[in-house]
């Protein structure tokens, strides 16, 4: 086994036992059978397994204090987050320390290594639109740092995860859009190395499926940037097809935002020519013209179930199990104007 730092979970994994096995043996537990503490503790010097004097302190040591790292602390849906979190951090005595990785994995890399040091007692996190290589998080998990993720997640990491129905929200999306009488649908989708956005690509395809309608993959553009200058690009280059959509739905309301604008300057209609829904439900959906039909998220109440995950971990015993729990919370669509053919 090569391995720069060997953790506990490289020695459970080894003997097939699980990480609280191996450091209960460690300590010395009573429960643990002679037979097993001996081979742990061979194997541990074998491979010259040297504890890790921060991480022992951070779960030794508690600094009330808990870390978050999001995207972008602008973005409405992270600030409803936010606000959740500190409502249950607050109430627990905690002090919350927010850091945001402006969609950059680098900086994301900094802003978990700037957390581990300054000793939080877990993190909270949502991984940003770059994020490819989770070795850092890995690392986390590998010394028991408590961690959760919301929203954006993922999936192949052994943590608790805090979500909407992404799928289903753009299953309601789209399914609105054919009850408005829209054969032709067309889907702005997000980065498709996030969770999110293959859900709601998953949920925009099974409803075109039950609908017995052919699935277009000209009229699937990703929105890789997430600006609406993109999405605006992208929406002038379906609107100039030979059969162009008649009906939108995109990823998130800045991508519709985008979407609206090359309609408009094509001197089209919403929603008489074309039809569009987007997703997350931004303050600004119900204040622009015509008001944007987005599928809400309840960020408030993610903040809080993921908090109250956290907070779980942070207080379990040494020598129980790892907590991995998945809450999902529903979606729903919000209909405006811009929908409203019918």
């Amino acid at each position: 086994m090569k391995k720069a730092n060997i953790t506990i979970k490289d020695i459970a994994k080894e003997l097939g036992v699980s990480p609280s096995t191996v450091s209960r043996a460690l300590k010395d537990h009573p429960d643990i059978s002679s037979n097993t503490k001996k081979q742990i503790n061979d194997l541990a010097q074998k491979l010259n397994y040297q504890p890790n004097t921060v991480a022992l302190s951070l779960r030794q040591s508690k600094t009330n204090t808990l870390g978050v790292i999001i995207p972008e602390i602008a973005h409405f849906f992270f600030s409803a987050v936010i606000s959740g979190i500190e409502d249950i951090a607050h109430d627990a005595g905690y002090h919350v320390i927010i850091t945001q990785s402006n969609e950059s994995f680098e900086r994301e890399v900094m802003n978990t290594k700037a957390l581990f040091n300054s000793r939080v007692d877990g993190i909270l996190m949502s991984v940003s639109r770059e994020t490819e290589n989770y070795d850092h998080l890995q690392s986390l998990l590998d010394y028991d740092i408590p961690l959760v993720f919301f929203d954006r997640i993922i999936d192949s990491l052994n943590a608790c995860k805090v979500i909407v129905n992404d799928e289903q929200g753009a299953y309601e999306a789209t399914t609105h859009l054919i009850e408005q009488g829209c054969y032709r649908i067309a889907h702005l989708a997000g980065p498709q190395n996030l969770a999110i956005s293959k859900n709601r690509l998953n949920g925009y395809k099974a409803a075109l499926a039950d609908n017995r309608y052919m699935i277009d993959d000209n009229l699937i553009k990703v929105c890789g940037l997430g600006t609406f200058e993109e999405a605006e690009s992208i929406t002038n280059e379906i609107l100039d097809y030979r059969f162009p959509p008649d009906a939108i739905f995109a990823n998130n309301d800045v991508a519709a935002y985008g979407a609206m604008m090359a309609i408009r300057k094509k001197k089209l209609r919403i929603p008489e020519d074309i039809a569009i829904v987007g997703f997350s439900n931004w303050r600004f959906s119900s204040l622009i013209q015509p008001a944007l039909s987005s599928v809400t998220q309840p960020g408030f109440k993610m903040g809080q179930e993921a908090t109250r995950l956290l907070m779980k971990q942070i207080n379990k015993a040494d020598d129980e199990e790892s907590i991995t729990e998945t809450i999902s919370l529903k979606t729903n669509l919000v209909v405006r104007e811009s929908s409203k053919k019918i």
